[in-house]
């Protein structure tokens, strides 16, 4: 698939949203990637994965045991990613703010994880996740992610390997443009939710 068609597999699945948006990464857009409404379909969620698989097998030369996905955003993509790898996944849950796992999820010392979100803004809820993986000794060999929208800005210390990358700019609350501040903010994004 090239970016065209994938861009066309989100717009069809109305998954490209404008407004006003607080991002999971506390930054603000004008526009939302809600990869649920792509996802929401399962062949369309396959179709995708299946790429995104074939491109993770062609650029890795480690080999991967696990799928790990952060929760709520990444469970479905971190599901079929996992499915399509013939790998076992699990998903890490904010629990008092920090990611683990639960569940009976555990992750064997010495294992090889491919990280796997839906979007990449910062890199912060990725490198959160890392850090639950790390605690088990296991390493993040790569991460796979549906939409690259960090600018090649994330930091990440391992290939970040994605379907597409999109160029959409994100502000600081201090740094808003006129259009933005005309426009109440919504929050879309998982990162606030609570965990019992």
């Amino acid at each position: 698939m090239n970016d065209d068609a994938i861009y066309q597999e989100f717009l069809d699945a109305q998954a490209i949203l404008k407004g006003h948006f607080i991002l999971s990464s506390g930054l603000h857009s004008d526009t939302y990637l809600q990869c649920a409404r792509v996802l929401m379909d399962p062949k369309r969620g396959e179709k995708l994965c299946a790429e995104l698989a074939t491109r993770v097998k062609a650029a890795l030369d480690t080999p991967v045991d696990y799928v790990v996905a952060p929760a709520m955003g990444g469970v479905v993509v971190g599901y079929e990613m996992a499915r399509q790898m013939g790998l076992p996944g699990m998903f890490c849950e904010r629990v008092d703010g920090s990611f683990t796992l639960r569940r009976g999820f555990e992750l064997p010392k010495g294992s090889n994880v491919l990280l796997v979100e839906d979007v990449v803004t910062t890199g912060k809820s990725s490198l959160e996740t890392v850090d639950c993986i790390t605690s088990y000794g296991a390493t993040v060999v790569a991460e796979a992610s549906l939409i690259d929208r960090s600018g090649g800005t994330h930091g990440l210390p391992f290939p970040l390997i994605s379907l597409l990358s999109l160029d959409v700019p994100s502000y600081e609350e201090s740094a808003l443009p006129d259009e933005l501040k005309a426009i109440p903010a919504v929050k879309p994004g998982s990162r606030w939710l609570q965990t019992a």
